[in-house]
């Protein structure tokens, strides 16, 4: 919801007006309905507003409270404002809007940088406060809302997208060799603060900084996530009298869904409990596999309501066909009339490539719960031709096939509905992806298990890629070993989902849902995100999320919900066959980019590496079925596109 950009000069000057406004310029389609502009001694903000709460002027920003003396810039959503607004206005404030903005405001005066703890959602914000000229900035718990910076010694900036800040001028726009190591072994994720620009970094998730008018800094992280087991039944079920529905939501019962029982659609109730293969878990459960899924369905029909109900607009579903999505709406459907869903397919490329649509499933959905949906069909032609649109649109440059699926369905999607709920995390928080057992059954480190099935290259490969110049030591394993060994994880899956839905979501589906719609004025609400449904499950046992190929828990609360057929289907990817067997029109495309002038100038590969791979190019994929000369043309067009002519 929006676009935020600002200036805090340290030099005893104000910001150029001018300068913000050529960010606000390269923000404007996150916020088509209002555009507002604030100045105050070296602070300046810009806003681009998506209006989705509280539709009337009284809901713009930038946001000014003068009695408290505080000023705001707000990108993403609250969902429990409402509840906040209530125990704001007992303590004696009194609002002169009613969305969730003034909110934060309020919040920020009565508990100070604690008030993002506080906060149920997906949220970027920066508060000037005038009382003691300092700028509070703040990211969620999983960055769903981005959050880029550029800091020197004169000045901060910052903004929603990077191609903000480089319209803004000044900003070192070299390769980071450390960045672009990550991005070619984690398929294009670059952990925070880091961007592939030495001069751009982004705010971590769940992170909070303040920086002083004279250029102090400093930032903490607000929330972690701990993925240890229970130690007795109560400290997970003392709490499942507030995991109830919200706002009304009829909730069906977690052990009797669509009036069936457990045992008659074969799940857990019927079976022993999973015996845990953490060490450290007690051979005897204090929870049985029952209290899991009873606590796992009351918090994700929360989860989904709350997603639902912060929003003077209408919802709607982007439908895959998966189990995620299809899940999403089967929870809606009884409490949402007329509810509107959209599927998005593509043309296949030929003989061995993945079926490009996943129609089969979505319509049975559709059938079963009667939805408004809405479906289409892209040929590759316009793909192919829309491509460098939506490449430059990404805030950094995102290999997943499924952005351009995205950019191309929110641009029909935007002319239907404001809001739209995604399935995006689930894979990662309840274990669907096909590497998770494969690392599990894996033996060596830590760091060999998960290398050995996620990175796309190994660091040979990695210095076989580049040219000299931008060669560093294996830098990503070091990160990963990092991540992986830090305290709060009972075992080795453990602490790889833990990772995964911390670090890697952030830079890769989620970034790629935001960029995405929010390019067509279109927010995306990522329900499986939800920080007390990511908690839950990061307590449970990983053998309980990988039970039956993955995504167990959901699999049992869906079925009798949703057709058995989507829920026993193999799993799907979102595919645009036509950026993974790189062939025809594609092939010469992604020639061109990689032999031109610039690429060539530019001196990132080794051009013996790139020559490999464009003569077999369905002959190198990653570990987990990416192209890899997709990867290396990706990074050069983002580069062309907004570096070079941005």
């Amino acid at each position: 919801m929006c676009g935020i950009c600002g200036e805090l000069r340290f030099d005893n000057t104000s910001p150029d007006t001018a300068v913000i406004r050529r960010m606000s310029e390269k923000l404007a389609r996150r916020g088509p309905d209002h555009e507002g502009l604030i100045s105050d001694g070296p602070m300046a903000f810009g806003h681009r507003r998506l209006a989705i709460i509280d539709l009337s002027p009284s809901g713009d920003q930038p946001m000014v409270d003068k009695e408290l003396r505080l000023s705001l810039v707000f990108n993403g959503t609250i969902y429990n404002y409402k509840e906040l607004r209530q125990e704001l206005s007992e303590m004696g404030y009194t609002f002169f809007s009613e969305g969730d903005s003034e909110v934060i405001l309020k919040a920020y005066h009565a508990w100070g940088e604690k008030c993002a703890e506080r906060f149920y959602g997906m949220f970027a914000f920066a508060v000037w406060d005038m009382r003691h000229a300092s700028l509070f900035l703040a990211r969620d718990r999983f960055g769903i809302k981005p959050l880029y910076y550029s800091l020197d010694g004169a000045s901060l900036r910052f903004a929603s997208s990077l191609q903000a800040l480089l319209a803004a001028g000044g900003v070192d726009a070299s390769i980071d060799p450390i960045a672009l190591h990550h991005y070619f072994t984690l398929h294009a994720v670059v952990p925070a603060p880091r961007t592939i620009l030495n001069g751009v970094k982004k705010l971590p998730p769940a992170t909070i900084m303040t920086v002083s008018a004279t250029g102090q800094v400093t930032q903490r992280t607000y929330w972690s996530l701990d993925a240890t087991r229970p130690a007795h039944k109560g400290s997970l079920t003392d709490n499942l009298g507030n995991y109830g529905c919200a706002g009304g939501m009829r909730c069906k019962a977690p052990d009797a869904p669509h009036g069936r029982s457990m045992q008659e659609d074969g799940n857990a109730a019927a079976r022993p409990p999973v015996q845990p293969e953490c060490p450290s878990y007690p051979s005897t459960s204090p929870l049985s596999e029952q209290d899991w899924l009873n606590a796992t369905r009351a918090v994700l029909n929360r989860a989904v309501e709350r997603h639902r109900l912060a929003s003077d607009v209408p919802v709607g579903v982007l439908l895959s066909g998966g189990l995620d999505s299809s899940l999403l709406v089967g929870l809606l459907a009884d409490h949402v009339d007329d509810l509107l869903t959209f599927s998005v397919g593509f043309e296949d490329v030929g003989a061995g490539a993945e079926k490009a649509d996943e129609f089969e499933y979505s319509d049975q959905v559709v059938e079963r719960f009667k939805t408004r949906h809405h479906q289409y069909l892209i040929p590759n032609s316009e793909v192919l031709k829309r491509l460098p649109e939506a490449v430059a649109n990404m805030a950094e440059p995102m290999v997943g096939q499924d952005a351009v699926a995205f950019y191309l369905l929110a641009e029909r999607v935007s002319q239907e509905v404001k809001v739209v709920l995604s399935g995006q995390g689930a894979d990662e928080v309840f274990g669907g992806y096909f590497w998770y057992p494969r690392m599990e059954a894996a033996t060596g480190s830590a760091l060999d298990r998960f290398r050995e099935n996620y990175f796309d290259r190994d660091h040979a490969e990695y210095l076989e890629t580049v040219a000299p110049a931008f060669h560093v030591p294996d830098v990503t394993a070091e990160l990963v070993e990092k991540e992986l060994t830090k305290p709060n994880a009972d075992c080795f899956l453990d602490q790889v989902l833990r990772f995964d839905v911390t670090t890697l979501v952030v830079d890769d589906p989620v970034k790629r849902v935001d960029n995405m719609t929010m390019a067509w004025g279109l927010e995306a609400r990522v329900p499986f995100l939800d920080h007390e449904l990511v908690e839950l499950a990061a307590k449970m046992p990983p053998s309980l999320k990988l039970k039956e190929g993955g995504k167990f828990p959901l699999k049992a609360i869906a079925r009798g919900l949703i057709p058995d057929a989507v829920i026993d289907r193999p799993k799907g990817y979102f595919p645009v066959p036509a950026l993974k067997y790189v062939r025809g029109d594609f092939l010469e495309f992604m020639r061109k980019i990689l032999m031109s002038d610039a690429c060539i100038k530019r001196g990132i590969y080794n051009r013996t590496y790139v020559e490999k791979l464009l003569a077999e190019p369905e002959a190198h994929f990653t570990r987990i079925q990416g192209s890899k000369l997709w990867h290396l043309a990706l990074l050069e067009l983002w580069l062309q596109l907004n570096v070079d002519n941005g």
